[in-house]
Formats: C-alpha cells, structure tokens, sequence
C-alpha cells in the first residue's frame, strides 16, 4: 500500500532526513562561542613566561670559553714578544680589563699549563706582581750561544760579569781590573739598567738591578745569583783577576 505523502509528491525519497524545525534553528544560532573564542593571552601565566625580561642575555658557556682561551694566547703572546717580565698593570691593558685580579689569576693559570708541559720554557710570577717568560735555568747553558741579547758585545758583557758576581764593587776597583775602558761599559750598563750606583757607607759602589736578574732569567736573592752566574758566565768569570 502507498503511503499518501508519497502519492501526492512522487519525488520524494523515503530517505530523505527532515529539514531542522524553526525551533532548532533558533537553538544552533543562540550557541555560546565562549569555546571557539580565545582567552586573554596576557591573562595566562604561560604568556607571562614568554615575556623576556629586558638586557643582554648572558654568553652561553662556549662563548665564554672562547673569550678565557683568547685572553689566554694573548697573555701568551705578550709575555714572548716581551722578552721582559710585564706587571700586571700591561697584561691588564693587553686583556683590555681592569681587574687585577683576574689578569693574575689568568697569569697563574698559564704558570701551571707551562709546568704540565714539562717544557723547557717557564711562566714565573715574580715580586712586584710581574709575570715573565724565560728558558728554565738549567738549559740556559746549553743555549746561550743562541741568545741574542741587543748591545752586549764581548767587552761589556765581561764587565757587566764581573760586577755581578763580586757585587757591591767600586767603580775603581772595576776600572782597575777591568781597564780605562771600563768607563764606556759602565756608562752604558747604566743606561741599560743592569746595573746601579748605590751608597755604601761612605762609597758609592755599583750592583746590578732586579732588572738584571730578569733580563738574564736569575734569581733575585745575590747568593742564588751568584751560583747561576758560574753556570752562566763561567768562561768569563775564569778571565777576571781576583778582587
């Protein structure tokens, strides 16, 4: 048997779902869209961590690796070119830094790498807060030959030994030895600053300066010198006339 709708709208399929009521229409429309609509972001405390605070950031750990090892080299580098002790005050200005303390610590740092190595080339950290770079003392013999010193010819350098090792000395004793010409290599001994007048009672006599000791990698302390000097100046010493 026919159903009537059917009859009357032969187009129709049974199939068909049946259009929304006005009532239906009403209800989908009226929807809160409180759930397809984003909260306040600045609200959530996610946001907040996203808000960067203001400055630099600090220099990841490889960056501040770099900058110590560069400092380092450079250190290095200073202390060869040198060919002198540096204080602290010049290996500041070659790190561009003011601290002090991070120049020597720095420095120290370098004296323990030098002595790991077991080179033959030393770091010491000398009085004054004064680092410098020399050959350790016993291959200084096996390389003086080699050691280009500006200014110091036979002549000088035989004076300047014999000051060294019977130091404190008068200039007349040293002329008296050493001859007329002893003058001209005390003057410029003087003017280099290896060695120093200095006030003995009532005489003036002549010692080399802690500069001396730096320029050929000694000791400070005169005893100490004066032991290094055999080793050194050996030959030279053998030339010399007893005081």
């Amino acid at each position: 048997m026919i159903n009537s709708n059917q009859a009357t709208n032969p187009n129709s399929s049974p199939e068909q779902e049946p259009a929304p009521s006005a009532t239906q229409e009403a209800t989908v429309q009226t929807q809160p869209e409180q759930a397809t609509s984003p909260r306040n972001v600045s609200e959530t405390p996610f946001a907040e961590s996203q808000n960067p605070k203001s400055g630099p950031e600090p220099p990841s750990e490889t960056e501040a690796d770099e900058k110590r090892r560069h400092n380092f080299v450079m250190l290095e580098a200073a202390l060869y070119v040198a060919g002198r002790p540096l204080d602290v005050n010049e290996i500041c200005s070659v790190l561009n830094t003011r601290s002090k303390k991070k120049a020597q610590q720095l420095g120290r740092e370098l004296i323990a790498e030098y002595a790991a190595k077991k080179s033959a080339i030393e770091i010491l950290e000398l009085k004054d807060e004064r680092f410098v770079m020399q050959v350790k003392a016993e291959f200084t013999p096996l390389v003086k030959k080699l050691v280009n010193r500006p200014l110091l010819s036979s002549g000088p350098l035989k004076t300047l030994s014999y000051i060294a090792y019977r130091q404190p000395i008068t200039s007349k004793r040293v002329i008296e030895v050493r001859g007329q010409h002893a003058y001209g290599h005390v003057k410029l001994l003087r003017e280099m600053g290896l060695v120093a007048p200095e006030r003995n009672g009532r005489q003036i006599v002549l010692k080399t300066t802690d500069y001396f000791a730096d320029y050929f990698g000694l000791q400070q302390d005169t005893s100490s010198m004066k032991r290094d000097l055999k080793r050194i100046f050996g030959e030279t010493l053998k030339d010399e006339p007893p005081p």
